[in-house]
This record gives structure tokens, sequence and C-alpha cells, in this order.
């Protein structure tokens, strides 16, 4: 059974656009990961995606990711972190969170 995925966006005291995400991250609501990314992305394009509480993400939503690279700020969690290095995601994009051993830093 899978996690319904939540999305909520804010604004950074600097006016950054954020969206985190909860739950899964699939092709069946790809889109609306999308759509919500595109409406929340600041207007040079800058945006902070945090998944942290992502418990799975799957090829549609990297897809989606892919698409903001260049501006994209990623908040991860080790659990996501072979998906996001695998895809060559991490190395495109700014991460954080991804390695256990420091325990990641939160930029919300």
């Amino acid at each position: 059974m899978t996690t319904p995925l939540t999305l909520s966006t804010h604004r950074r005291p600097d006016g950054t656009p954020v969206v985190t995400a909860v739950g899964e991250i699939d092709m069946s609501n790809a889109g609306v990961f999308r759509d919500a990314l595109i409406r929340a992305a600041a207007a040079d394009g800058r945006l902070v995606v945090d998944l942290t509480g992502v418990e799975y993400l799957d090829s549609a939503g990297l897809t989606v990711l892919f698409t903001h690279a260049a501006h994209l700020e990623l908040i991860a969690t080790p659990l996501l972190a072979p998906v996001l290095t695998i895809s060559g995601l991490a190395e495109m994009t700014t991460m954080h969170g991804l390695d256990a051993s420091t325990g990641g830093d939160s930029l919300q």
C-alpha cells in the first residue's frame, strides 16, 4: 500500500520558495508534484524541495526534479541518498541531509 503524497509550500525569510513533500512520489502523482514545483518556483527559478518526509521516489519523481535541477536545492534523508546519487541529481543540485554520519542540516 502506498503512502499518499501531501505537498505544502512556504517561503524562507529571504523569499526563497520551499515545497515540502511527504509520502511517496511515483508515476501516479508525479504530475501533481510537477505542478506544485512549477507554481512555487521563484521568478528566477530558485526552489527548495524538502524531501525529508518522502519514503519512496521513483523515476517519474526524479524526472520532475531534473527539470528544475539548475536552480534546485534539495533537502533529503539518507534513505533517498542511493536514488539521488545514482541518478546523478545529487551532483547537479545543492543537497542537504544525505550524509547519515553528520545527521544533515535543516535549512527550512
